[in-house]
């Protein structure tokens, strides 16, 4: 026996060269046998993952989603914009004559007035004396008109009779005329003294709304004084709205407006009575004055909204449900042949009660998805239930 032999009989425990070879071709195929049925189980598992994920796919409910076909409705177009209330026709009052101390102020802000109605008085003792004294200098003028006349008819009647000269009754109606003459200049220096006396009195130059007032009584005031009252002619209020340029263009007078001044929920329906033929250079806006009717609500100096339909136009009309937006813009969800959801991008016009109008994006025959589209992704499958557009 070799040493061979001798080694591999001790390995074994005193097996014989052939038995040992035998075993170590068992163990061959044992690990053969594991390793096959290792990569047969793997190759199961596998097979059994790819075949519950189909069952898994199918069993999936397909949401129902409500979608409608707008078509496209009648809108009308609008600008919206802000500006500052103030009076329609502004009308401010100070002194018309000479002036003096204000003795008493008859009306206070708030109070509506009517055309002459006195405002203010001002002291008038030495204008009143004058007065007096030009109706006495009338009453002159007329007696010696009348003892002129008188004169003038006796010589008349003496003439015939040859005791008078017509040389004298030609001097006898000059007098007269001169007389009479006399009497109309001293009735004009009343009537201008008068006018001159009733400027004291500060009266409303038409009928309206006092706004403001700025002066008391013992207050001396002149014709530098300034304004002592601001007046709202009728009452009547406007918005001086300020609107872009391009907005400016579409605007006409006579578009209806909706006013609602800031902190108000009130909206007050007006119309443009004036667009603005000039453009400011610096910021590129124009004033739209809009007259509107007087209420308390409506003060001068505030600030407002508006909201002026400047024409009408064609356009999709959605829910405002249907439209959402995310930091790219608008946009909806649109179901197509497939039944599967789209992404279309939308720009949005014109929002009111009767919903959404959507300017560019869709022509209004596409199905658009009216609800739970923040739930949607592009993509998805869906099952769409038409809802007629009303």
């Amino acid at each position: 026996m070799n040493y061979e032999t001798h080694f591999a009989s001790d390995a074994l425990g005193g097996m014989d060269a052939d038995d040992a070879r035998a075993i170590k071709r068992r163990r061959i195929i044992i690990a053969a046998v594991v390793i096959l049925a290792l990569v047969a189980i793997a190759s199961w598992v596998a097979i059994r993952g790819q075949g519950a994920a189909a069952p898994v796919e199918v069993g999936v409910q397909v949401p129902v989603v409500t979608v409608v076909t707008p078509g496209r409705s009648t809108v009308d177009r609008t600008v919206t914009t802000t500006g500052s209330l103030g009076a329609r026709i502004d009308m401010p009052v100070g002194v018309v004559g000479e002036g003096g101390q204000v003795t008493r102020v008859l009306v206070q802000p708030g109070d509506w007035v009517t055309e002459g109605q006195v405002l203010a008085v001002l002291e008038r003792s030495v204008q009143s004396e004058q007065v007096r004294s030009l109706a006495a200098q009338v009453e002159v003028a007329r007696a010696d008109a009348k003892l002129a006349q008188a004169q003038l008819d006796r010589a008349k009647s003496l003439v015939g009779r040859g005791f008078i000269s017509q040389a004298d009754i030609d001097q006898r109606t000059a007098t007269r005329d001169a007389a009479a003459a006399r009497v109309n200049v001293a009735i004009a220096q009343l009537g201008e003294q008068r006018a001159r006396t009733g400027r004291l009195d500060i009266r409303a130059p038409a009928a309206g709304l006092v706004l403001t007032r700025t002066v008391e009584p013992g207050q001396i005031v002149g014709s530098g004084s300034g304004v002592l009252f601001r007046m709202a002619k009728g009452g009547e209020m406007e918005m001086r709205a300020q609107v872009s340029e391009g907005d400016l263009q579409t605007l006409r007078v006579g578009n209806r407006a909706m006013v609602t001044p800031v902190g108000g929920k009130d909206s007050f329906a007006g119309q443009v009575w004036q667009v603005s033929p000039v453009i400011d250079p610096q910021n590129r806006q124009g004033i739209a004055r809009i007259a509107i009717p007087y209420n308390p609500a409506l003060r001068p100096g505030g600030f407002a909204s508006a909201s002026m339909i400047s024409g009408s136009g064609t356009a999709p009309l959605l829910p405002e449900s249907a439209v959402q937006s995310d930091p790219k813009g608008s946009f909806v969800y649109i179901v197509d042949a497939k039944n599967m959801v789209q992404r279309r991008d939308v720009t949005v016009g014109q929002v009111s009660d009767a919903g959404v109008a959507v300017t560019s994006g869709i022509t209004g025959s596409e199905k658009i998805v009216t609800s739970a589209g923040a739930f949607l992704t592009p993509g998805q499958k869906v099952k769409p239930e038409l809802l007629k557009a009303t």
